[in-house]
């Protein structure tokens, strides 16, 4: 069953979508089996993308949207947003809070462009954006942790990881740069690092960035075929497409075992407007900072923000 859109939601008037794979019946019908070609035999280098799989990327991973805000209305409430979130950037100064964002999620899911248009009208000074390289010999021969602890806020901070110490439950593993040995020990210390973080009065949200496969592959053969674009293709965003599967299962794990005591947010986000207001208010619907407009942050559209755990009772109905 798809869900369909709530009055909640910044875009109601939107129709549920990408459910036709799972309505076809008891076998594959003779499109999906083409489509199920078209994304074996795809490359970046293709001159053209498959339109199967272009005319399939929107709904896919069962997005619950067919429609398309418009550009106007999504550019007002995105304004609107970001002047709410300097009065919580102002708040947490005044307050000498500190508040830590992990953005994790698919290759080609919108992370930059989402942290982008979150810290574009901040204060540089007190927020900082952290995308660390593959770690040195050093940093491979220390603690796990200790290369991310490094980057934490100070008082009256907010710190963004464009990706962070959850490479090791997904990244790392299913590309082969550390042992399953490695990955079950991280998971079992992640839960106890957090709580330290938390109990030490830092702020931690955790977002993870969903998209369908065909809009995953559409998004790498734009990427390729823009060079403005094209540096972001790393290897590990080129191997993505052969590991949907145990990137997907490891994901899984990584959100059933660090669930608590932080819950992870799921963010469907094959629209990238809809994705980037979802993560905004749901971050400003979540800190009680001063003068906060409730009418304007509103609530998360409850379709495509989810729960951790939500997320994954909804992937094993």
């Amino acid at each position: 069953m798809t869900k369909k859109p709530t009055a909640s939601s910044p875009f109601p008037k939107g129709k549920a979508a990408g459910s036709k794979i799972a309505a076809a019946g008891p076998g594959p019908s003779r499109r999906d089996v083409e489509l199920s070609a078209a994304i074996a035999a795809f490359s970046v280098e293709a001159p053209v993308l498959s339109p199967l799989i272009a005319a399939r990327a929107y709904g896919s991973g069962f997005y619950p949207y067919s429609d398309r805000p418009k550009r106007k209305t999504y550019q007002k409430q995105l304004r609107d947003l970001q002047i709410e979130l300097l009065k919580l950037q102002e708040w947490v100064k005044a307050q000498h809070e500190r508040v830590v964002i992990v953005f994790e999620g698919r290759d080609a899911a919108g992370k930059g462009g989402t942290i982008h248009r979150l810290v574009q009208h901040l204060n540089p000074r007190f927020v900082r954006v952290v995308a660390l390289d593959k770690p040195t010999d050093a940093e491979a021969g220390q603690w796990y942790f200790q290369r991310y602890t490094a980057h934490l806020p100070l008082r009256g901070e907010i710190a963004i990881f464009d990706r962070s110490w959850y490479n090791r439950a997904v990244i790392e593993p299913v590309m082969g740069f550390c042992t399953p040995a490695q990955t079950a020990h991280f998971l079992t210390q992640v839960p106890t690092f957090e709580k330290m973080l938390v109990d030490d009065g830092i702020r931690l949200f955790k977002i993870w960035l969903d998209i369908g496969r065909e809009m995953q592959l559409m998004r790498l053969h734009e990427r390729h075929k823009d060079p403005l674009k094209r540096w972001k293709l790393s290897p590990v965003d080129l191997a993505a497409p052969a590991r949907w599967e145990p990137i997907s299962a490891a994901r899984d794990a990584m959100i059933e075992a660090s669930q608590s005591p932080v819950p992870w947010s799921v963010v469907l986000a094959n629209d990238k407007m809809r994705a980037r207001l979802g993560v905004i208010r749901q971050i400003l619907a979540q800190i009680p900072y001063e003068s906060r407009d409730d009418g304007i942050v509103g609530v998360p559209d409850p379709a495509i923000v989810l729960d951790g755990r939500t997320y994954l009772g909804r992937r094993l109905a």
